[in-house]
């Protein structure tokens, strides 16, 4: 009796450890993402065409802008994804531009409430996935491979792709 309330014990343990995990990485994937989603806006913004703004075209164009003399960093490193331990991400484009980026799990989220306004479209997300991060946080776009609660609009000449950099 003695060994299977500890073995009931243990169990317990772990699958609260187990959350727990999952909590902070959904945590750091949200700060990963604002990271991102924040170099794509400052490359944005930072545009000096005259008739119009542009998004970056690859990672390596957040990493170093080679648009100004001197270094121009937006972006320090490309980051490992918390949840599948790979630097490989979805990366929303339009016209060959990227705008956001998104997680490759397939995971169903612990979180589904409760999000920042700037990723209100969170909410009741059913996997990591459907958490896109993109500039400006309510740039509205229909991801094809999208489940029917994160498909929230269109967007022309729209192309989602996974990326390693």
């Amino acid at each position: 009796m003695l060994i299977f309330l500890m073995s009931l014990g243990l169990s317990v343990a772990m699958e609260v450890e187990s959350t727990n995990s999952r909590r902070e990485k959904e945590k750091e994937l949200i700060s990963i993402g604002r990271q991102f989603r924040g170099a794509i806006g400052r490359y944005y913004e930072a545009s000096r065409t005259v008739d119009r703004k542009v998004y970056p075209a690859s990672f390596e164009d957040l990493l170093e802008d080679k648009r100004f003399p001197g270094t121009t960093r937006h972006l320090r490193r490309i980051f490992i994804d918390p949840l599948t331990g790979s630097s490989e991400w979805g990366v929303l484009r339009i016209d060959g531009k990227i705008v956001g980026i998104y997680s490759l799990s397939e995971m169903q989220p612990l979180k589904i409430d409760g999000f920042d306004l700037s990723e209100s479209g969170f909410k009741n997300s059913e996997k990591y996935s459907d958490w896109v991060f993109s500039y400006p946080p309510d740039l509205v776009v229909v991801r094809p491979d999208a489940t029917p609660k994160s498909a929230l609009g269109s967007a022309q000449n729209f192309k989602s792709s996974p990326v390693k950099p």
